[in-house]
């Protein structure tokens, strides 16, 4: 529910007038300029479906890898795809999980036909400074971003922000 309503996307050059590079934006459920109804609404149905349900949800990252625009790349169609295989087959609910350091979401450690590098983001970026720098951005922006949400979901949703690091 916290990422539906985070609807975090990006501008993408070729797709949006005046954009040259990718730019970070959040989209409300996916598709805010569509949604008459608050977005609690939305996000409310998606998880009362979810647990009726037993759905497991996954986020998958089919953007960008390997750098900041301009040096990294695409994900790699043949990643996304194996990805998306395990998910619907069911063989991903048997690997192993990390916690992400920034977004504090379980990711896997391996999964067959992914490169494992790419699972794990900072691995891929030369510079791990700056993937640093750009995930801290990233992570302001999603805690910024909720903010509107905050007093409309419950501690659940809340606790599934990213957390801004301590400082050591």
């Amino acid at each position: 529910m916290y990422h539906f309503l985070s609807g975090y996307t990006a501008k993408v050059a070729g797709t949006e007038i005046g954009v040259t590079e990718p730019t970070a934006t959040f989209s409300t459920c996916f598709g805010a300029a569509f949604m008459p109804r608050p977005p609690s609404v939305y996000g409310n149905l998606l998880k009362k479906r979810i647990a009726e349900g037993g759905a497991e949800c996954w986020l998958v990252n089919t953007g960008w890898t390997g750098g900041k625009y301009g040096v990294g790349k695409r994900m790699p169609i043949k990643e996304t795809r194996a990805l998306l295989n395990a998910a619907l087959d069911g063989s991903l609910n048997t690997v192993e999980f990390h916690k992400d350091p920034n977004f504090g979401f379980e990711v896997p450690v391996s999964v067959p036909g992914v490169d494992t590098s790419i699972l794990d983001p900072r691995s891929t970026w030369v510079d791990k400074d700056e993937y640093d720098r750009t995930a801290s951005k990233l992570v302001d922006l999603f805690i910024e971003n909720f903010a509107q949400f905050a007093d409309q979901v419950d501690e659940g949703v809340r606790q599934a922000a990213p957390k801004v690091p301590a400082a050591a």
